[in-house]
């Protein structure tokens, strides 16, 4: 949720950011004054509780007559009373639904425009040749099947399309995967966390997701809980409602969940594999850090993806996403995209969000500001104030995708990245399995 004192003193901010998401600009007007109405209404209320108080001590002093007559001006005045509350509360509640529709205000800099508007910030590492080897490439679905690693048959045969089985030494690669991501986040200074799948509607809907309208979430109806994406929702909720004491440095924390996403409005998008699949695993970094701190800590989390990607050999490109394509949540967002050989593209693997105080208002997150001491030599408590939250991709299941075919041998075989060796138990190449 944003800010709504920032949002009445700098409202052309609020526009320009609007315009950059190519969003409703009318929606900065609209909060502005459902804000102005409530405000009043809340004057009226108190003005009119001010004088029933007022009212109370005379009725008490009153005698005969005179208080008859202000008994029946207190019962007029309670039910104005009353009116002024429901249309105080009725002011707020429609305020907060317009706040709840605002995305965060994006930081400046942040590409205008959608989807295809991004800027590509540097470029990595050259993409392999397959054509001076002497041979075409294979895709990566062909290349787990000839090692009898990826069985999407039967994935379809038990769950349905989209999803898949990962057996033997792929199975593994991608355990590697997640085990390289933890100790190389351990090191970082990260805690682990195996987090819950199942969330509560207010921690998704804390994070940033829309409950109601977002085709990607799988709802359990019955419990009235939800699947998530991503562990970022699970952490987000962590320190919910909490005050949280910086002195040591950021909150950092390395999800390991299984997330799920309905992939609503991709048919026929990326059905060949496991690119876009219903249900993955994923290391995921989040940090809790001061305001002032969030941009250079947004750096650091590109900068450990980097490592991951570097550490398993593959060409990638870092781009700054436009501000359309951010999400609600998100004041920036870098992705990085690893080269697909046989898509000729590259595709994303990894990204790390800035979502500024946007989550941690939604979900009561402060940290406590330092006590002042003022003129006269007194310390004053310091009050709170809210946090930033970042998030973070380090592995996901989707990896696989560019180490096999990157990777691959004429005959089918995959050489294993040398940082990934020790977590394969030493294997340096996966061998074709013999078909049966």
């Amino acid at each position: 949720m944003i800010d709504i004192n920032l949002l009445r003193e700098n409202p052309d901010l609020f526009r320009a950011s609007q315009r950059a998401r190519q969003s409703d600009v009318g929606l900065v007007d609209q909060i502005l004054e459902a804000d102005a109405q409530r405000r009043q209404s809340i004057n009226e209320f108190e003005s009119l509780r001010a004088e029933q108080k007022s009212f109370g001590k005379k009725v008490s002093q009153a005698q005969g007559e005179e208080k008859e007559t202000l008994l029946a001006e207190v019962k007029t005045l309670a039910q104005k009373v009353k009116a002024a509350e429901n249309a105080s509360n009725e002011a707020q509640a429609t305020q907060d639904e317009l706040l709840s529709r605002m995305e965060n205000l994006v930081i400046d800099g942040v590409p205008t425009g959608g989807e295809e508007d991004y800027v590509t910030l540097k470029t990595v590492g050259e993409p392999r040749d397959f054509a001076s080897e002497g041979f075409e490439p294979r895709d990566h679905l062909e290349i787990g099947e000839l090692l009898d690693g990826i069985d999407m048959a039967r994935g379809a045969k038990v769950s349905g399309a989209r999803f898949y089985f990962l057996k033997g030494a792929v199975a593994r690669l991608e355990q590697a995967l997640l085990w390289m991501a933890l100790d190389q986040a351990t090191k970082a200074g990260f805690t682990m966390l195996t987090t819950p799948t199942l969330v509560r509607p207010e921690t998704m809907a804390g994070t940033g997701f829309n409950v109601k309208h977002d085709d990607e979430i799988y709802r359990l109806e019955r419990d009235d809980l939800y699947l998530v994406g991503t562990s970022e929702v699970a952490i987000a909720g962590y320190h919910a409602d909490e005050i949280i004491d910086f002195e040591s440095g950021p909150r950092k924390y390395l999800g390991w969940s299984t997330c799920y996403r309905r992939e609503a409005g991709s048919a026929g998008k990326d059905t060949r594999g496991i690119i876009r699949v219903h249900q993955f695993n994923k290391a995921e970094m989040f940090v809790y850090c001061p305001v002032e701190e969030a941009e250079a800590m947004h750096e650091k989390m590109l900068a450990w993806e980097e490592e991951m990607l570097t550490k398993c050999g593959l060409s990638y490109r870092v781009i700054d996403t436009a501000a359309g394509d951010l999400g609600s949540s998100a004041a920036r967002k870098f992705d990085c995209e690893a080269w697909i050989p046989t898509q000729g593209t590259y595709r994303e693997l990894t990204s790390t969000s800035n979502c500024t105080t946007f989550q941690a208002r939604r979900l009561n997150i402060r940290e406590r500001k330092p006590d002042v001491v003022g003129p006269n030599g007194k310390t004053k408590k310091g009050g709170t104030r809210t946090v930033a939250t970042l998030n973070g991709t380090l592995a996901t299941t989707r990896w696989l995708v560019a180490i096999l075919e990157t990777h691959q041998q004429q005959d089918g075989s995959v050489r294993v990245p040398e940082a990934l060796r020790p977590y394969m138990g030493g294997m340096d190449v996966i061998p074709v399995v013999a078909q049966k």
